[in-house]
């Protein structure tokens, strides 16, 4: 199954998007934003260096970090923040906020399969295997080394030495 091709700048400008509406609000504290921005700069730095392996990486890396604490971020100042505005006039902004900022946290998995995706192709060497999903190339059509023929021309070969 082929997997369909993802630009990494749709990626980073979706992220990107998702992280300027949660931060609208000032209910998340500057962490977040700041863990975000930081990670995109690294994804812009992907885009811009096209065959850097160690660029991909570092995003990938990265979004898989800011999953864990968005988390926990999300966990700590949901309940607090939505008590505060419930019935104050931004309440409907908490909501668009804190909504784009947990669709941000739901997309970032997709988003790290992808940037694997991207790392593979880039030559990078990291292998997953889940059990039921394996994340591998293709090598069906390499020739096996195992088994080569040994070379014809055997007449330039040197004595073994006896020591």
């Amino acid at each position: 199954m082929e997997l369909p091709a993802v630009n990494l700048k749709a990626i980073v400008f979706t992220h990107w998007l998702l992280t300027v509406f949660a931060c609208m609000i000032d209910w998340l504290p500057k962490a977040y934003g700041l863990a975000n921005i930081t990670i995109l700069a690294m994804g812009v730095w992907a885009i811009a260096q096209r065959d850097s392996i160690d660029a991909i990486f570092m995003f990938l890396i990265g979004l898989l970090l800011t999953i864990l604490t968005d988390i926990l971020l999300f966990a700590l100042y949901f309940t607090e923040a939505e008590k505060a505005s419930e019935s104050g006039p931004l309440r409907d902004l908490f909501r668009f906020s804190s909504g784009m900022g947990i669709f941000s946290l739901l997309l970032k998995p997709l988003s790290c399969f992808f940037m694997y995706h991207m790392y593979r192709e880039r030559g990078g060497e990291y292998f997953v295997n889940l059990g039921f999903i394996t994340l591998s190339r293709d090598r069906s059509s390499y020739q096996s080394i195992e088994h080569m023929d040994p070379p014809a021309d055997q007449d330039n070969k040197l004595p073994s030495r006896t020591y």
